[in-house]
């Protein structure tokens, strides 16, 4: 069954939930700003609700009165001030309107099913991916495997648990993958974390960052290939952004490339092939599928130009949104604006509550 068209009433009353407790907290304040500058305030109810680093819930009064001002009067991250509050209390839902939650939580504790969770069992509609494909994607261990277990071409890589990393580890990393190699917390994203090692004391000192942040590790292969990133937009019947192409200012697109220093050149649409282009958006749906998203996520591939092509790198169920973020970018220049991005997605996360609720009303 397709995506069918959701009615608008009753009031929707749109909860933007941001921070959160991870080493992404200040990504997500930023990303928050820009989608609550694009959001129709005449159109939804627009309520900001702030998840501080350590763990309490705000209702974030601050960011709610920059927001009257005008769009133009929010600062470049939202404030997370504001009158505390429980999360029954913030999505609690009245006779004459609808709560939808707009989760702009990264990393662990928001973009990893936690937080997706906790919205299930409040009976919320929620945009974005479930609770099954948010851990799958958060957990770049896991992905991989059930990438392999679907036949989708990916780097070659080795994932260790903390417990298992020692000399014999290091030996095995040499010989499979080789130098330069890169080393990441699998539980996490916007590249914290992240390391490039080219020789063996820079591999210690990559898994010991690493381990910082999670005690899952996954250990890659450097490709000499091409940065690739597709959009995906939708619930069970998902379609295929055009693909932007990446070319970092640094040796990799790492954490200040991607939000301070802004020096990546980002190409939309990326200039492949029809043909390439074409496999690189089925093979987005794909990977989509088969981690069972809905709503949105971002697919990054490499492209091994000569060698073996596309292989995917990961998939974000939580991309950015900041200005130089590339999801926006894509969905823009295949013809779907952005504030016309964030009705679509709202629109996906009822749909998605509406088919699920009477499935269990005929339990």
């Amino acid at each position: 069954m397709a995506d069918e068209p959701v009615p608008t009433s009753p009031r929707i009353r749109l909860v933007m939930l941001f921070g959160g407790q991870s080493a992404e907290h200040e990504v997500s304040l930023v990303t928050a700003r820009h989608v609550l500058a694009a959001t129709d305030a005449e159109r939804y109810d627009i309520s900001p609700v702030a998840i501080g680093k350590d763990g309490r819930w705000v209702l974030a009064h601050d960011a709610a009165l920059a927001l009257a001002a005008g769009p133009d009067a929010l600062p470049e991250g939202l404030p997370t001030t504001g009158e505390p509050t429980e999360p029954a209390g913030a999505l609690a839902q009245a006779d004459d309107e609808r709560v939808v939650v707009f989760p702009l939580l990264h990393g662990p504790l928001g973009e990893d099913g936690t937080v997706q969770g906790l919205l299930e069992l409040a009976g919320v509609p929620y945009v974005g991916c479930g609770v099954l494909a948010s851990a799958l994607a958060m957990d770049k261990a896991m992905a991989k495997e059930v990438f392999a277990a679907k036949g989708i071409p990916q780097a070659r890589h080795v994932s260790l648990l903390e417990q298992e990393v020692d000399a014999a580890a290091i030996d095995r990393l040499e010989i499979e993958l080789g130098y330069p190699m890169f080393v990441k917390p699998a539980n996490m994203g916007s590249s914290v974390g992240v390391s490039k090692a080219h020789d063996r004391a820079e591999l210690t000192g990559a898994i010991e960052l690493a381990l910082r942040y999670d005690e899952s590790l996954v250990i890659e292969e450097t490709i000499d290939g091409r940065e690739i990133e597709c959009a995906v937009l939708g619930n069970l019947d998902p379609r295929a952004s055009m693909p932007g192409e990446i070319r970092p200012g640094a040796e990799f697109y790492d954490y200040a490339d991607k939000y301070q220093s802004g020096t990546a050149e980002l190409i939309i649409p990326a200039d492949l092939s029809p043909e390439v282009t074409t496999e690189l958006r089925a093979m987005a749906v794909k990977a989509f599928r088969a981690l069972g998203c809905e709503g949105m996520a971002r697919v990054d591939f490499f492209y091994e130009e000569g060698g073996r092509g596309l292989l995917v790198n990961e998939i974000n169920t939580i991309p950015g949104f900041t200005p130089i973020s590339m999801y926006p970018k894509m969905w823009e220049a295949t013809g779907l604006a952005y504030p016309d991005l964030i009705d679509e997605l709202i629109r996906l996360a009822i749909e998605r509550y509406d088919r699920r609720a009477s499935r269990r009303r005929n339990d």
